[in-house]
């Protein structure tokens, strides 16, 4: 739902940027601090909490909302970074840059969530295949460029990145987590 409404229509310009406002900054406030205000987001949102309402009925709706958002803004970036003139497994460092935010978004919302939609939902899975979807497709423009290994698939890669949740919190997970992807893409590199 993040471009219509309930009944199907397609939201207004301004709402759209109000609901999408809404969203990024519910995921940066849900992350520093899974407690924060609603009125706290709508104000830093510039909106009124009838606005947040309006788009998400309750903390659970927006904290799954929050959630997906970033799994789409992660998802969408595999196939803009393939645009630029540069070799794939590059494009692919520049993807893992931006899974270190969203790993760090699930991190801030994984009590949330489990809360929200609860550890059966779907949302689980469909986040999987999605994030294994925008592996594969960058995976297969390195095999096409040579610059990736022609024996690794979409999942193997999904695999690996789970050392990121092994991550101990503190001052160096950003860092610590960045050398993990970089070991990842490392070893994706063909003959590396």
């Amino acid at each position: 739902m993040s471009t219509t409404q309930a009944a199907g229509k397609p939201l207004r310009a301004d709402a759209r940027r109000n609901r999408d406002r809404l969203l990024a900054v519910a995921t940066e406030a849900l992350t520093e601090d899974v407690e924060v205000p609603l009125e706290t987001i709508a104000e830093r949102a510039c909106v009124g909490i009838g606005t947040l309402y309006r788009h998400f009925p309750h903390r659970d709706a927006l904290v799954e909302a929050a959630y997906r958002h970033e799994v789409e803004e992660l998802c969408a970036a595999a196939p803009r970074l393939l645009e630029a003139d540069r070799p794939a497994v590059d494009a692919l460092r520049g993807w893992m840059g931006r899974f270190v935010r969203y790993a760090a978004t699930k991190r801030g919302l994984v009590g949330a969530l489990r809360t929200a939609v609860g550890s059966d939902s779907p949302l689980f899975s469909e986040t999987r295949a999605g994030i294994v979807g925008a592996i594969t497709m960058l995976l297969e423009a390195g095999r096409a460029d040579g610059s990736v290994r022609p024996d690794v698939e979409g999942t193997d890669v999904f695999l690996a990145l789970g050392g990121v949740w092994m991550v101990p919190d503190g001052p160096e997970w950003e860092a610590q987590v960045r050398r993990v992807l970089d070991l990842v893409v490392d070893g994706l590199r063909y003959r590396a």
